[in-house]
């Protein structure tokens, strides 16, 4: 009894300190400006609270972990991802409107020609700075830390001796302390700070905000506005000013997906390919599995072990080793493969610089990769097929290939079928072979963007998006979120037709 009593206190001060904590880190969430990430969090929060306190939700405590990590790890990346596609969020609009505002009014321009020689003074462990103008006047700092960035009152030089001055080499090793350094004259607004290794120069603010929300450029009287459409502060020439802001831009990323010319022609050539792609390597990847699976099966086979072994080996390797292992031996021109076909039958396939070779070998690597594992599932099945089966069928004069196609195969594609229904959607979206093995290459010669021939649709939305004028994740998320839509249409569409395939053998 008083060890259940101590065990539930324990549990209740746990889970205590546990909603403290979160609590902490969601103010810290809400301090930093994530509004909506914090209400979020204080959702989740509250619900396990209730779940795990309330006896009245005793039973969904077994429920909640497994639902919980479904909506944080799945549904909310999905959501988010499909979010930022109607933004245009990318390298040169990550911020938001209020910071980029920020940044530019905390910009400053350099007076020309208004600058004053300094030098520098070790007092101690800190330093004077010693200001200088045309007419031999002169200021100096009191003793600073060149780490303060605080902004330094200089004093008019009277008769006091300062330190001799530091060597240029000094002033160089200092040089971005003394840049951060602000410095103020008496009776001055001016900021001075360092324009060159021997001069400071007075600093202003180059925007300042007018009323309607416009910028003024105090150098030129020129004004510059927001523009929410495309997010950037636009002169009145149109021209961007850098960096932008993040804005919502409605379908327009999807619209330029589907409808740009640059974007169509090789879209659907691209999602041809994947579809094929994926289809073709699962055919291939069960066939040859199930294959090796059932002559290993074999009990008249000998050295069963060995030869399981070896054929598991490919398994074992890690896969990012063995694409550029078999990229090695597809060498157009020092590689095993192609000695070896040049040496039998006089051939030389260019499998990097020809768009079929280039997807045959991609394949062909694929299936290499991919048959380990089938064969491993196919054996367990074969195990638990009942011999009694196979022995009434041998009575009735069946051969080998009988028991395959009657026996073996339909009995073992029923409990595969989810198992290669989640193989086509995991090579859907294989970028690691795509990208390690050709890289989507060789490119479309009338294609605007780039894209290749053996690009599939992740890796075509990769290099659309990072590698073609910056980063634009907008856009890579919009494609990721159509990708999506088409991965779990497909298996839909696999799953149903594989439900009536088995109402109808029933």
């Amino acid at each position: 009894m008083m060890g259940g009593f101590n065990m539930r206190w324990l549990l209740v001060t746990l889970g205590g300190v546990l909603l403290m904590a979160g609590l902490w880190l969601l103010l810290g969430v809400y301090q930093a400006g994530h509004t909506l990430s914090a209400v979020g969090g204080l959702v989740v929060l509250a619900a396990s609270a209730w779940v795990f306190l309330s006896p009245k939700a005793y039973a969904y405590r077994y429920l909640y972990p497994g639902v919980a990590a479904v909506l944080v790890f799945i549904v909310f990346p999905a959501v988010y991802t499909a979010g930022i596609g109607f933004t245009n969020y990318s390298s040169t609009n990550l911020l938001s409107f209020d910071r980029v505002t920020a940044y530019m009014l905390s910009e400053t321009t350099t007076a020309d020609g208004q600058g004053m020689g300094f030098s520098l003074h070790q007092s101690g462990e800190q330093y004077r700075l010693k200001l200088s103008d045309e007419a031999g006047q002169s200021w100096v700092s009191p003793p600073i830390k060149l780490q303060d960035n605080k902004p330094q009152q200089l004093q008019a030089l009277g008769t006091e001796n300062l330190p001799e001055k530091e060597s240029i080499k000094t002033v160089i090793a200092k040089q971005s302390a003394l840049k951060a350094l602000r410095l103020t004259l008496p009776n001055q607004a001016q900021t001075w700070r360092l324009s060159s290794l021997s001069q400071f120069s007075p600093t202003q603010l180059l925007y300042q905000k007018n009323a309607d929300g416009t910028l003024l450029n105090t150098q030129d009287g020129s004004l510059i506005k927001p523009n929410f459409k495309t997010g950037f502060y636009e002169t009145a020439a149109g021209e961007n000013l850098i960096p932008g802001f993040k804005v919502n831009v409605g379908f327009s990323n999807f619209t330029r997906i589907f409808a740009s010319d640059g974007f169509q022609g090789p879209m659907f050539k691209i999602f041809g390919w994947t579809v094929l792609f994926a289809f073709l390597t699962v055919v291939f990847t069960f066939v040859v599995g199930m294959v090796l699976a059932v002559v290993l099966n074999w009990e008249a086979l000998r050295f069963r072990g060995v030869y399981r072994t070896l054929l598991f080996l490919p398994y074992a390797v890690p896969g990012f080793i063995s694409i550029l292992v078999f990229r090695g031996l597809f060498n157009e021109s020092f590689g095993e493969i192609n000695m070896v076909l040049n040496g039998l039958f006089g051939l030389r396939p260019a499998w990097f610089s020809d768009p079929f070779n280039a997807k045959a070998m991609i394949l062909i690597v694929n299936t290499w990769l991919g048959y380990p594992y089938i064969m491993l599932l196919c054996s367990g099945l074969i195990k638990s097929i009942p011999s009694d089966l196979y022995e009434a069928s041998a009575i009735n004069g069946a051969g080998p290939l009988t028991n395959l196609f009657k026996i073996t195969l339909p009995l073992i594609l029923k409990p595969m079928m989810p198992l290669l229904i989640a193989s086509f959607a995991f090579n859907f979206n294989n970028f690691v072979l795509i990208s390690l093995l050709t890289d989507g290459r060789p490119d479309f010669i009338d294609s605007k963007v780039p894209a290749g021939t053996t690009d599939i649709l992740v890796s075509y939305t990769y290099r659309l998006a990072f590698q073609d004028s910056g980063q634009n994740f907008g856009l890579a998320a919009a494609i990721s979120t159509v990708i999506f839509a088409l991965v779990a249409v497909l298996s839909l569409i696999n799953l149903k037709l594989t439900r009536v395939n088995q109402e109808e053998k029933r």
